[in-house]
């Protein structure tokens, strides 16, 4: 787009009057890149940074450890390198998490420099967030100019999947920064065809594949048929920069998995997710093709899939119907679609409106318009993947499209902005305002009882914003009136698209949230966060099976959040030295501690629980559990001695207690407790070696309920070839060793064999 200063009626870039001039001369017309910047714009871009920096850390230590699962890594990396580099669950070294360690470094410094608990975590997502934001300005600006690149912050930022992940410990923070610096790279790159933005952005991209494997490439296919097409030199250097970017990717990302890859098995941790401990098996698999596929050896339900299914897509194992309206549905609509079919709509405008650029090297529209094509092309394909992808599928997935879905929101207004007096644009303009408002009346409609004034207020203040810029764009060019109309109606349409999201951002860093399964806002019928949600196939003829709260197959089942009283998903787990205190989460179901929550857990529908090894309930395999005070006393009593102070089945279990007493833990069989590490003779190894001081079985909470019989693939193994291996130890550990209940937690003192044993 060409722009010069804006005129005062209009806050986003304007066609130069001297534009078809310049192109006659061959005179680059002035672009928003080097324009003068308006007063009001630095101003206006720090408040954008400062207010998401306040979004983002406000009431963060509510969330205790978030999810155990890699806090415990983050501890552990903080105390031992060898477990920071290879993203150890334990300081022990016993096996890994089940993604490559990217993530865990910036949190692991943060904790090596400033100590163990939730703001040194969770301090480091925040910011990266705020890097996100002003990244996505600064890609948006170059071509739309401050206004655009304004909205596209703010919108990025009220985003509520967003809001939660930056504030959150899990991959998908740094993976959605890394993302959004790829496609600026690009666009670079693009722009003048440099061969060192594409290289870089290549880079960017290998670092990604380090932070969550093979979801870092799902945007590769776009970015790199647009440059092999729009870039404005020719064929040859196209594609001989293309191979420059492919190699700077593969030796980001391949340094890791080469080094990993090449160690001797025997002196490195095993890969957790892995059935066969490589790497390379986890990212084809667990972490990759069995993501799109569902078959996902390992996983909860075993990697089976649903047969048939209702809905749009008519499958979707077991989480949830796949199909091209997924990511409006209950579960996930509240978390990134409120401003998705605005976003649509723009891409198709912003399309129309610069596709009549040809490729050049002074073309400003021709970078609109591949502007649209980058980010588009990411939204599309993004998108597809997480509407018809048949293996496990969170709703917080969807933080990856929030810059995609941000950046055609600002682009598109600009454009259809600066075309606004022909009929055409404005009539889609107010359109998808008028839309936009009708979707968020819809959204906020599905939590029941919240707020219910917004609602209206928003539907009522779109329509009328959708009919003042119909009515302002039809008045008499240069009327002071229109112009006035026009500006009030622009910003009472921002004002009402962004209210819904704003309020469920509210709610969301109003409460903590914790656990392996977490969603944005308050709960709504038939989503994850409240009534409804993921259900897990039946393993077996004693696996999983039901829902959460209210799920259709039995509404008494332990909830993955908690309660839910106007969106609360619970408080830390564990205990919290150095941070906030011990806590469950809030309403968790009776007979589970802390709010463990997995489907069929105590007070599940028949009678079923989850159980651990050794019949603990839910044994924490996504939430964790609460360590009593009594339990970490006895972790921390002569631990120096032992290089692991317990072992328990599920690293959820594990990091619960190594959280709470500072003391390595060690995960038998990963993740899900189905992992084939250790084995059963590795494991008497290290018994017989005295490495290992106590097995944790079951935790009751005090309560005694252990849920009848529950998933076992080995009991405490959940689905997966490697339960057996995670039963074989609970059953000898069982057979050979007394039990002896410590906080309500049964304890198994593995330097004191039953007499006779050994």
């Amino acid at each position: 787009m060409t722009t010069a200063v804006p005129p005062l009626d209009s806050p986003f870039p304007e066609r130069g009057p001297n534009a078809a001039a310049d192109a006659a001369t061959d005179q680059a017309p002035a672009t928003a890149a080097t324009a003068p910047r308006p007063r009001w714009e630095r101003p206006a871009y720090l408040a954008l940074l400062l207010g998401t920096a306040a979004l983002l850390l406000w009431n963060l230590s509510a969330s205790g450890y978030a999810n155990s699962f890699y806090s415990a890594a983050v501890q552990a990396g903080s105390e031992s390198w060898k477990a920071f580099f290879f993203g150890s669950s334990d300081a022990g070294n016993s096996i890994t998490v089940d993604k490559p360690p990217a993530a865990l470094w910036p949190m692991a410094l943060s904790v090596r420099l400033f100590g163990l608990g939730s703001w040194q975590i969770l301090v480091p997502q925040a910011l990266m967030g705020v890097g996100t934001t002003a990244v996505l300005y600064a890609a948006v600006r170059r071509q739309f100019g401050p206004a655009a690149a304004l909205l596209s912050g703010v919108t990025f930022a009220l985003t509520p999947v967003a809001a939660l992940m930056f504030r959150f410990n899990n991959p998908d923070a740094l993976l959605t920064l890394l993302l959004t610096v790829t496609v600026y790279c690009v666009l670079r790159a693009l722009d003048g065809a440099h061969t060192k933005w594409l290289v870089l952005a290549g880079a960017v991209i290998g670092l990604a594949f380090l932070t969550k494997t093979l979801q870092a490439f799902v945007i590769l296919p776009p970015l790199a048929l647009l440059y092999a097409v729009c870039a404005p030199t020719r064929l040859r250097r196209r594609l001989g920069q293309l191979l420059l970017a492919g190699l700077a990717m593969v030796v980001a990302g391949g340094w890791w998995v080469a080094i990993v890859e090449l160690w001797p098995a025997g002196s490195r941790p095993y890969i957790g997710g892995s059935q066969n401990n490589s790497f390379l098996e986890l990212t084809l698999g667990y972490n990759g093709l069995g993501r799109i596929s569902g078959d996902e050896v390992g996983s909860v339900g075993g990697g089976a899939r649903r047969a048939g299914g209702a809905g749009a897509g008519g499958g979707g194992g077991g989480w949830g119907e796949t199909g091209i309206d997924r990511l409006f549905s209950a579960n996930i609509g509240g978390q990134i679609s409120w401003l998705l079919p605005a976003a649509l709509i723009m891409l198709v405008a912003g399309l129309v409106i610069t596709w009549r650029a040809r490729r050049a090297t002074d073309s400003v529209e021709s970078m609109a318009r591949a502007a649209f094509l980058a980010w588009g092309g990411c939204l599309l394909i993004t998108g597809l993947i997480f509407s018809y992808m048949q293996g496990i599928f969170h709703e917080y997935y969807t933080v990856a499209l929030a810059p995609f879905v941000a950046a055609l929101v600002g682009m598109g207004v600009a454009v259809l902005w600066e075309e606004r007096g022909g009929l055409a644009a404005s009539l889609t303009l107010s359109a998808t305002v008028a839309l936009t408002a009708w979707w968020s009346y819809a959204l906020l409609g599905r939590a029941s009882g919240y707020l219910p004034w917004l609602r209206w207020t928003v539907l009522a203040a779109g329509l009328l914003a959708a009919a003042g810029l119909l009515i302002g764009s039809r008045w008499r060019p240069g009327s002071r009136t229109g112009g006035r109309l026009l500006r009030g109606a622009a910003a009472l349409g921002v004002g009402a698209a962004l209210a819904g999201p704003f309020a469920y951002c509210l709610t969301t860093v109003d409460s903590g949230r914790s656990g392996s399964i977490v969603t944005a806002g308050p709960a709504v019928a038939g989503g994850a966060g409240g009534p409804g949600g993921m259900r897990f196939k039946r393993v077996g003829a004693e696996g999983f099976r039901g829902g959460f709260p209210g799920g259709p197959q039995g509404a008494t089942q332990g909830a993955p959040q908690g309660g839910f009283p106007g969106g609360a998903q619970g408080g830390p787990q564990g205990g919290m030295p150095g941070g906030a205190p011990q806590g469950g989460q809030a309403g968790a179901a009776p007979g589970v501690q802390g709010g463990q929550g997995v489907p069929g857990a105590a007070g599940g529908a028949g009678g079923r629980g989850a159980r651990s090894a050794m019949g603990g309930p839910g044994g924490g395999l996504l939430n964790g559990t609460k360590a009593s005070a009594e339990a970490t006393a006895a972790l921390r009593a002569n631990a120096g001695g032992y290089t692991w102070a317990a072992a328990a089945v599920g690293a959820q279990n594990a990091a619960s207690y190594q959280l709470a007493s500072g003391e390595p833990v060690m995960p038998i069989g990963g993740f899900n407790g189905s992992d084939p590490s250790p084995t059963l003779a590795k494991f008497q190894e290290y018994v017989k070696a005295g490495k290992i001081h106590y097995f944790i079985g079951q935790n009751d909470g005090g309560t005694g309920a252990e849920g009848g019989q529950g998933a076992r693939g080995g009991a405490g193994g959940p689905g997966g070839p490697g339960g057996g291996t995670s039963s074989a130890i609970a059953e000898w550990v069982k057979a050979g060793f007394k039990a002896t209940t410590i906080g309500g937690a049964t304890f198994y003192d593995l330097t004191a064999p039953v007499s006779g044993t050994s």
